[in-house]
């Protein structure tokens, strides 16, 4: 006989006598015999603990859960089950609304519960660098940590404005937001608009990579030209290449000026049009 011999293993009530004819998806099925006189037939992948516990005459406390249909009241770590949301997962499991310790209440599948990957709202994860609270970055004051956004950490900042707004972590520690955007445009109190990040368009801020000196150039050793460019609603638009680094900061500083007015528009009948007619 292949494989492991079980026989007299002992698996909570459950004790194995003999291996059958039987197979399961090429696995061995088993006779056990349970406490309370009935026997059952087993295949080997489950006699572990933890996947069998009896005939059935007895279930032990995971099975039990697993086999109770309402999770109302049950406790998951800091998580209290309140009864189901009515709402459906992605993959059209039902959500089960539960109350954490710190009484915020959260939506989670029971099979997320049942497998421990939840065990509170959250509330037990610490945010990084949680010292910054209090902490000054340009006109910016650190006031809380605001959770994440897209992957990105976010924190509460006041400006000395007046105005609160939610920075990304990276901006703040790069330098790139320092302000919740009055510094580029007085009056107004988000440092996006569609997208676009306004302080990132003020000249005086430059990535700590960039080499030429001029927000928006650099130097491309394969064509030998000052590149200019732009980001605009998270898209990068190519301002030409030139042989001076003077006309490639004119290009970018043009495009500059442009971001609050029909940018796309301006774009278009200055490159493209540009563009194809170098290609004709």
């Amino acid at each position: 006989m292949r494989g492991k011999d079980l026989t007299g293993l002992r698996i909570g009530k459950l004790t194995v006598l003999e291996p059958t004819d039987q197979r399961i998806r090429s696995a061995v099925v088993w006779r056990c015999r349970c406490d309370c006189g009935n026997e059952i037939l087993v295949e080997s992948r489950r006699l572990k603990p933890g996947v069998v516990y009896s005939c059935g005459c007895e279930l032990s406390p995971d099975e039990a859960v697993r086999e109770r249909k309402d999770l109302t009241g049950l406790r998951f770590g800091k998580l209290t089950v309140l009864g189901k949301s009515g709402n459906k997962a992605k993959d059209g499991n039902p959500l089960w609304l539960c109350q954490c310790e710190c009484g915020r209440k959260i939506e989670t599948t029971k099979r997320r519960l049942l497998t421990g990957n939840t065990r509170s709202c959250g509330c037990g994860k610490k945010p990084p660098l949680k010292d910054w609270i209090g902490k000054r970055f340009g006109m910016l004051t650190v006031m809380s940590y605001a959770g994440k956004e897209n992957g990105f950490h976010l924190w509460h900042c006041r400006c000395d404005c007046g105005k609160e707004v939610d920075v990304r972590q990276s901006n703040l520690q790069n330098g790139w937001t320092k302000s919740c955007g009055c510094l580029r445009d007085p009056g107004k109190n988000l440092h996006y608009t569609d997208g676009t990040c306004l302080e990132m368009l003020r000249p005086e801020v430059t990535y700590k990579t960039n080499t030429s000196g001029v927000k928006g150039v650099y130097f491309s050793r394969k064509r030998g030209k000052w590149i200019a460019q732009i980001m605009f609603r998270k898209k990068c638009y190519y301002l030409g290449g030139y042989d001076q680094i003077e006309d490639a900061a004119e290009a970018r500083t043009e495009a500059e000026k442009n971001i609050f007015g029909n940018f796309r528009k301006w774009y278009e009948e200055k490159y493209q049009k540009k563009k194809t007619g170098e290609q004709e």
